[in-house]
Parts: structure tokens; C-alpha cells; sequence
């Protein structure tokens, strides 16, 4: 029987499963339920939130996100409108009708009349495919910081300060202006000191799972960034010889 449960379709063996037992971190750690039946999508979603630390539980139809969000009790839930089955503003209706967990549509739908089904059938926010992972993570952030869930705002690495709240960053007391994409590309590895990231990773999390085109596109963004943050001896954000790029204290 266990292992009938296990095969179902958009149900994580954790999820049907018993439980295994989560470090404090974990449970410390938001729960996101991504429903979605697009694999790649449910895979860059997982790994994106997984690094902002973020713990992702995932179903692929209406019926068993129903089910999820009942059982996991999700603090967010991220939810495509176009699902196999139950459609996905059906099932937002429904979970929020016995529950006030937040919902931030996800759909290929960018028309106004979708986006007002969404908000009208209980959605806290919508965004539309193809999007880029920085908003997404922005948008989850305000959604929970309205529901009383808030995250870190402020990053701080030796005398790097980064607030997302403002979009503001300061080295060693003094501010640094940023381009947008600056300021999302030193978010990334302030989140993440010390971790090596890859072009294509770095690409996938800042210009979208969607972007086609050179991956020289990150080493000139790279090296933007570290002109104005005054790292003109690449001591700061260090390139990893063959793998890609890691933010290091050594220099700072």
C-alpha cells in the first residue's frame, strides 16, 4: 500500500509517508507548497526556494493540493492556474475558504480579467510565466511579511549591508548605487556567503528559467558590481576557476 501512496503523481514521499523528523533549522524554515504540473518549473522552483531557505513540499493537480495544503499546513502557498483536473482558481476558492494560508498565483495567463479571478478567489498576489526568480522571491517575502511571517531583511557580510526592504546597500558605511540587476546579483551571494555559483545557476535565478542567450551576460554584470563595490582585486566576489563565482570575506 506504501508503496502504491508513494507512486502517486505530484505527492513527495514525505508528504504520504511518516514524516521524517526535521532538524530545528527546518522547522524554523517556512514551508511552501508549489503546485504546479510542469516538472521543470516544480524542480527550479524547489531549488531556488530550498537556497533562500525556504523547506518546498510539491503536488501537481487540484486534487492533491487540496489535500497538501490540509495535511502540510503550508505557510505560503504558490499556485498555477492551469492544472490537470481541478482548475487552480478552484482550488484557490477552496483553500480559502477553510483556510487563510496566502496564495500567490502562478499562471502563463497575463490578461487583467485572469489576474482579477485570481485576487477575486481569495489570491494575495499573481505573477505571470515566464517570470524572473528574484521577483517571485520578493513577492513571497511581502506576502509573508503581510502575514505576520516576516524574513531577514537586512544582509550583512563583514562591512557589505544589503536591505531588501529599500534596495539599499552600504560598504564600509558609505552607500553603493546599484542597477537593479546589481542589487539582485549581490542579494544572491549575500544570502549565500562563501557558496560557489555557477553562470547558468546565476542566470537561471536573476534573468529566469526562460532566458536565451550568451552567459557572457553574468561575467559583465560581475564585473560591474565589483567596480562599485570597490573590489578591484576580485578579493570580494572570487572567481572559482572552472565552476563560476563565490562571495569570500577575505579582502573585505
Amino acid at each position: 500500500m506504501l508503496e502504491d501512496r508513494e507512486s502517486m503523481p505530484g505527492v513527495t514521499r514525505n508528504a504520504m509517508s511518516q514524516p521524517e523528523r526535521l532538524s530545528p533549522q527546518e522547522e524554523a524554515a517556512p514551508c511552501i507548497l508549489v503546485v504546479d504540473d510542469e516538472e521543470t518549473i516544480c524542480e527550479f522552483l524547489e531549488m531556488g526556494l530550498g537556497h533562500e531557505g525556504y523547506r518546498v513540499e510539491r503536488a501537481t493537480d487540484g486534487a492533491q493540493a487540496l489535500q497538501l495544503a490540509t495535511q502540510l499546513k503550508p505557510d505560503l502557498i504558490i499556485l498555477d492556474v492551469m492544472l490537470p483536473g481541478t482548475d487552480g482558481l478552484d482550488v484557490c476558492r477552496r483553500i480559502s475558504s477553510i483556510s487563510d494560508v496566502p496564495i500567490i498565483m502562478l499562471t502563463a495567463r497575463g490578461e487583467l480579467q485572469d489576474r482579477i479571478a485570481g485576487l477575486d478567489g481569495g489570491a494575495d498576489d499573481y505573477i505571470a510565466k515566464p517570470f524572473r526568480f528574484q521577483e517571485l522571491v520578493a513577492r513571497v517575502r511581502a506576502v509573508l511579511r503581510r502575514h505576520g511571517k516576516a524574513v531577514h531583511q537586512t544582509l550583512r557580510y563583514g562591512n557589505l549591508v544589503l536591505n531588501r526592504d529599500t534596495r539599499e546597500v552600504w560598504r564600509g558605511g558609505f552607500g553603493v548605487a546599484l542597477t537593479p540587476r546589481e542589487f539582485d546579483l549581490l542579494e544572491l551571494f549575500l544570502a549565500h556567503p562563501r557558496q560557489v555559483f555557477s553562470r547558468d545557476t546565476i542566470l537561471n535565478r536573476l534573468w529566469g528559467y526562460h532566458y536565451v542567450g550568451d552567459t557572457n551576460v553574468v561575467d559583465v554584470h560581475i564585473s560591474a558590481l565589483r567596480d562599485k563595490l570597490g573590489d578591484v582585486d576580485r578579493r570580494l566576489i572570487q572567481t572559482v576557476r572552472g565552476v563560476g563565482y563565490s562571495l569570500r570575506l577575505t579582502g573585505v
